[in-house]
């Protein structure tokens, strides 16, 4: 059995009466908890065991969804829009970006529900009875991990926030908003007082569930994100690399061989690369909205000639568009480099009957002509002269004919495996970390520190897996070309669209200088205030009033 219960009944484990007494529900006060599940069921073994597992399921709320996606993706130097789709404030960073945007309020909510549940395991778990104390060690070191990680996410997109680190049992409308100091004290803390407790190898034997591996490259993360905030140290870049070595270096993981393996569906996704990853299910009674980033990359494919919507070219809902950035800079190279043709699909195949049709987007023929399995349209990536586009039976999109609907599709997320071409819950694992970002942020750690041999040695780890076979010395870069403008190129190239790069360009303190060089939709309202978003007004509603009538818990400036 490849998963932990994890992936199974999250729902009924979830203590509805412990969750909806913190911060988690729009009218708290108001709400009349009915559960089936007492209170106490927490106290017993089988409810302790659950509920750690229960605990977990809050990252299905960020990782591998539309909320996600549009928080760490939407409106950066890489992804602009696409013609369809909601929440596109955060493309463009207008007047649509306010605190009552639905996904805002429910990410505030369901991380808060995950903290509350980790609250309550960590208080409760010394007078649990029936668990041995080193599952129990185990289980709070994982639930530590999570509340660190749950309130990353959370002190990213919105800054300071609540700091509750012990269970609210009570509604209540006291809320502070804690310091920077205090937020990475606490994440860090958290952190590493779970990496004893940790299971020390590459993959847990009840797979899933967090390892010290996993620990030490959030570790990684965070000090790297630290390194560059208000609260920075003189020995975060160090510390930063210290941990992406050890995850390096300790567990045998291995970059695999292939790019396009990294994102196989299925067995695939448990694989030497994988340090952490977010757990779906096929199963529709569990699996709730599911992974559906095989929805959101995807052209419109369906209504070109020859062409409809079919189970393994996904269901296109043109929510984000490449960059001319992204596809003529970061992904230029593409005689040494595999990543541009194992990201983006290049070619479609008649999925109809086939016929004459005189529905076409290629302006060099007026009608084409195709039967089942022919080529209908390819994707050079460059651009092709009328008369070579002419000589050519199907369609060709060139470089000069994209728009809001037509454009390179990212295959990572793909999801063939579901049932029909409607089903938007997509089954497959999202790949939280992986061991290549464990390299780029080793090298980032290491450039800052002007260890550039080493940064040089650490990103040429990556380049030469991504190497077309016999391209590999072709890949790798000089000490001279180890740049930080060639770091957050080789970013964008091996981490394209995988819920990194708003976080990165906050981090690196460039998020408006490279939103406006390159992201024509953003560029004329992205501004300093939006390397923050908007507090939810829920939140701001339930918060106890100051002696003056002011809110007790402030919206962002800008907001």
């Amino acid at each position: 059995m490849r998963h932990i219960k994890l992936k199974k009944s999250l729902t009924v484990m979830c203590l509805s009466a412990m969750m909806l007494a913190g911060q988690s529900c729009k009218d708290l006060l108001d709400e009349k908890v009915i559960s089936s599940i007492g209170d106490d069921y927490l106290n017993s073994t089988a409810g302790f065991n659950s509920t750690v597992n229960a605990a977990y399921s809050s990252l299905r709320n960020f990782y591998g969804t539309e909320r996600g996606l549009s928080m760490t993706e939407y409106g950066t130097d890489l992804y602009s829009a696409g013609a369809d789709g909601s929440y596109k404030g955060f493309h463009f960073y207008d007047s649509q970006l306010i605190g009552t945007v639905v996904i805002i309020q429910e990410l505030w909510d369901e991380l808060y529900k995950g903290i509350n549940t980790c609250n309550a395991l960590i208080e409760r778990a010394p007078a649990i009875t029936g668990v041995t104390d080193a599952i129990k060690t185990q289980r709070i070191a994982e639930v530590k991990f999570l509340r660190a990680q749950y309130y990353f996410i959370l002190f990213q997109q919105f800054g300071g926030v609540d700091l509750r680190l012990t269970e609210t049992v009570l509604p209540t409308k006291k809320t502070a908003r804690a310091s920077s100091d205090e937020m990475y004290a606490a994440i860090i803390s958290d952190l590493e007082s779970a990496l004893p407790g940790l299971e020390n190898k590459a993959r847990s034997s009840d797979y899933g569930r967090v390892t010290k591996a996993a620990a030490e490259h959030l570790l990684a993360k965070v000090y790297l994100t630290k390194a560059t905030s208000s609260s920075k140290a003189a020995d975060d870049y160090s510390k930063a690399e210290t941990y992406a070595q050890n995850v390096i270096n300790n567990y045998g993981f291995k970059l695999l061989p292939d790019f396009a393996s990294v994102f196989a569906q299925g067995a695939g996704e448990i694989n030497d690369e994988v340090v952490f990853s977010v757990q779906y299910t096929s199963d529709a009674l569990t699996n709730g909205s599911g992974n559906n980033l095989h929805l959101l990359f995807g052209m419109q494919y369906d209504v070109q000639a020859g062409m409809q919507r079919d189970i393994a070219y996904g269901r296109p809902f043109k929510r984000l568009k490449p960059t001319p950035y992204t596809l003529d800079v970061v992904f230029k190279d593409r005689v040494n480099d595999s990543r541009y043709k194992k990201t983006f699909r290049d070619t479609w195949l008649c999925n109809t009957a086939g016929g004459t049709f005189t529905n076409v987007f290629d302006n060099s023929k007026k009608s084409v002509t195709f039967k089942t399995g022919d080529t209908t349209i390819f994707v050079p990536g460059v651009e092709w002269t009328l008369e070579q586009r002419a000589k050519k039976p199907y369609q060709v999109l060139v470089p000069s004919l994209y728009n809001l609907s037509l454009f390179p599709t990212n295959v990572k997320f793909m999801d063939p495996l579901r049932p029909d071409k409607t089903y938007e819950a997509g089954s497959r694992d999202f790949l939280a970390f992986r061991l290549a970002d464990t390299y780029l942020m080793l090298a980032e750690a290491q450039l800052m520190q002007k260890k550039v041999a080493d940064a040089t040695k650490n990103i040429n780890m990556v380049r030469r897996r991504a190497a077309w076979p016999g391209k590999e010395a072709a890949m790798e870069i000089k000490e001279s070309e180890m740049t930080f403008e060639f770091l957050m190129e080789e970013r964008g190239r091996e981490l394209l669209g995988e819920q990194t790069r708003w976080l990165d360009l906050k981090r690196w303190g460039n998020l408006v200088e490279r939103v406006k060089k390159y992201n024509v939709d953003a560029a004329a309202n992205v501004k300093e205030t939006n390397l923050l978003r908007p507090i939810p007004q829920t939140q701001i509603d339930r918060s106890e009033k100051g002696p003056d009538g002011s809110s007790g818990f402030p919206q962002n400036p800008g907001y």
